[in-house]
């Protein structure tokens, strides 16, 4: 049940959030959450911490003020044995972005979930299509959401064929996914795209030729926002785009409600990150804060 939203309820103790993982010194997600967090006059914090191995913040997860955590890499893949419980579908994925904390009378259960499906399941429409996935990272979660929006004949593209293998083989009994050892080996154009690839990594040589008539392309890499993927889809009509940013507020909203039982303040999270950005513009250009 969603709470009100009050600036006096003191039965709500004072939380600590936090994102885990390595090389995230520019994450946005202390903004989104910080600004749900002021909606609703909640006496929560988010930060960030930056470890290279999830035992180094054990400790915090361990304290009583934990109130949960959104987990990047490389730690999804080995966060779960700081878990008490994991989700059917976290499980399934073999991967977990959210920590969720529930108490069972004294016994403190820490759960490892998984939004980074559920947020991208909102934005691929639920159509029979061929998607592509351009993987590295997120590529589970990527896959699973395609699978449970209805998509068929979904390919792999990894630069590492014998990973794309092992993620075949995990999802098998589920779902078929053909792994291809490049772009360029595409049998058809597809419908839906999801990159997973750091931008930084790739560049619009890479793409022109996958785009076909008409469909969607989801990039979950935002910094830049405006990608390589995303720049070659504009170029093509009767495509659709979707961002980093899209996918982090969709996956996050999620993550919010599990914390906190409040319906997600979209428009607000939105504006902070607006904000934010209109904050970081004016740093660059010399402009007065």
């Amino acid at each position: 049940m969603a709470q009100s939203k009050s600036s006096s309820d003191s039965a709500v103790a004072p939380k600590n959030f936090y994102i885990f993982g390595s090389g995230i010194s520019f994450s946005i997600s202390p903004t989104i959450h910080n600004a749900g967090f002021l909606h609703y006059d909640l006496p929560h914090k988010y930060a960030i911490r930056e470890s290279t191995s999830i035992d180094e913040v054990a400790g915090l997860i361990l304290d009583e003020q934990f109130g949960g955590a959104s987990v990047t890499m490389p730690h999804k893949l080995h966060v779960h044995k700081l878990c008490t419980d994991q989700t059917e579908t976290a499980r399934l994925i073999g991967a977990i972005n959210t920590l969720i904390v529930n108490h069972n009378g004294n016994e403190r259960i820490i759960t490892g979930d998984n939004t980074d499906w559920s947020g991208l399941h909102r934005i691929i429409p639920t159509a029979k299509g061929r998607p592509c996935h351009w993987s590295r990272g997120a590529s589970r979660a990527a896959l699973y959401a395609m699978h449970r929006a209805g998509l068929q004949h979904i390919y792999l593209v990894n630069r590492t064929p014998a990973t794309a293998e092992k993620v075949k083989q995990d999802f098998n009994s589920v779902f078929k996914i053909t792994v291809l050892r490049s772009l360029h080996e595409l049998p058809q154009n597809p419908d839906v795209i999801v990159g997973t690839v750091p931008a930084e990594t790739t560049n619009e040589s890479q793409f022109v030729s996958i785009f076909g008539p008409r469909g969607l392309c989801i990039d979950m890499s935002y910094k830049p926002r405006q990608t390589p993927l995303l720049t070659v889809a504009r170029r093509n009509e009767g495509w659709s785009e979707a961002t980093g940013v899209d996918v982090l507020l969709a996956q996050a909203y999620d993550q919010f409600y599990l914390w906190t039982g409040c319906e997600p303040p979209r428009g607000k999270m939105i504006e902070a990150i607006a904000e934010h950005e209109r904050g970081k513009a004016k740093v660059t250009t010399g402009g007065s804060l």
